[in-house]
């Protein structure tokens, strides 16, 4: 992560990613991460934790949101918005060289066909798309990681 970098997580939940986020950057403090989630309820319970001072909380849908947000060195598409509708303002969102984690993408582990349909959509514009370079991953629910070129 560069020097006053910027992490996107989409889809806060409870916070679990985000505290995988920042327990991975140490004691990093120069680092922004700002966390987007749809549900006003469940992101509630997140910023209830004690985040550092570099933590920010937008409440919304990411795809929407996204345009307003700037560029991200890293970011995390983990909720419907940005990565299953409007995947590709997330793509434009990336600052050169920067990383997309999208992950619950083993098709295995879901049940819906629909759901389906548009993870392989996502999956296939993911390893097809020109600015990127991806790869998979079978790592717990199937991740796809791409940094932008």
């Amino acid at each position: 992560m560069p020097e006053r970098g910027r992490i996107l997580e989409l889809g806060t939940g409870v916070g679990t990613g985000l505290a995988w986020l920042i327990d991975g950057l140490g004691e990093r403090s120069d680092v922004s991460v700002t966390s987007v989630d749809l549900d006003p309820v469940i992101q509630s319970v997140a910023m209830r934790g004690e985040w550092p001072d570099s933590v920010h909380f937008e409440l919304g849908d990411g795809a929407e949101l996204l345009p307003g947000l700037g560029n991200f060195n890293l970011i995390f598409a983990d909720a419907p918005g940005g990565k299953l509708h409007g995947l590709p303002r997330s793509i434009a969102a990336l600052s050169p060289r920067g990383v997309l984690i999208v992950d619950d993408m083993d098709l295995s582990q879901h049940d819906d066909p629909e759901l389906c349909d548009a993870l392989t959509g996502v999956r296939q514009s993911l390893l097809s798309a020109p600015e990127l370079h991806s790869v998979e991953l079978s790592l717990g629910s199937g991740v796809v990681f791409c940094v932008r070129r």
